[in-house]
């Protein structure tokens, strides 16, 4: 799933972001996505926990709103968003109903696979989940030795960590609201994030999840107690 950032902006605070982006070296900007990565787990972290406090944290937010458009502190141009409130309202009542679940803990197979397309998109100015190569995220982990059984959330846009998060659960303008329930489906317990600069919308974070730290099938309890394992049938060709 894919949730993007949409603002309105003037063209010298559009130069003047240009022109920082330049400024910083390399190191400094991978300096800052890394701090990002990290900082993106623990928010979702955070809002599986205590889904009820990150309800108080939108309650905040909702404010900020006129309409359908968002003015963040020092912000004058403004956000148009697609639903505006009624969005963040549904995304407070579904926290409100939601249990706490356990945290996921950062899986590097599928921290490796969401930094290569974050790369990709980050280069190309590219959207959606399928790599230029025609690889899934499930085929990306994979080339990296893990196995397909992953979710994947895409932000486009602007801020920090709570942007990020923030925008993956209210889901603006998304049918279905997939990224939230990526967010707070259950079964998963590991995750991996990778962020940059994108040429198009200005950076960029993706989030792959799974029930396993290698993106490997979730053995049933009863049968793993049996001793239970996945085997995978061996490819063949189609005559």
């Amino acid at each position: 799933m894919i949730a993007k950032s949409r603002w309105i902006a003037a063209l010298g605070a559009g130069a003047l972001l240009l022109a920082g982006g330049a400024a910083a070296s390399a190191g400094e900007r991978a300096t800052n996505a890394s701090r990002l990565e990290r900082d993106v787990l623990a928010e979702i972290n955070r809002a599986r926990a205590n889904p009820r406090e990150y309800a108080d944290t939108l309650r905040e937010y909702r404010d900020f709103f006129d309409g359908r458009v968002l003015f963040l502190p020092g912000d004058q141009n403004g956000v148009i968003t697609n639903e505006g409130v009624d969005a963040v309202d549904e995304a407070i009542d579904f926290l409100e109903r939601q249990e706490p679940l356990p945290p996921l803990g950062r899986a590097e197979l599928l921290a490796l696979a969401a930094q290569d397309h974050a790369d990709e998109q980050g280069a190309t100015g590219g959207n959606g989940h399928v790599s230029r190569d025609g690889l899934s995220p499930g085929e990306r982990v994979r080339r990296h030795g893990g196995d397909i059984y992953v979710g994947e959330g895409i932000w486009y846009g602007s801020g920090d960590a709570g942007a990020v998060v923030r925008s993956l659960i209210i889901d603006d303008g998304v049918r279905g609201r997939g990224h939230r329930a990526l967010l707070f489906q259950s079964d998963f317990r590991f995750a991996g994030v990778g962020c940059g600069a994108h040429r198009r919308f200005g950076s960029i974070c993706v989030v792959d999840f799974s029930g396993t730290a290698d993106g490997s099938p979730v053995v049933p309890e009863w049968a793993r107690a049996r001793g239970g394992q996945v085997f995978r049938m061996p490819a063949t060709t189609k005559r």
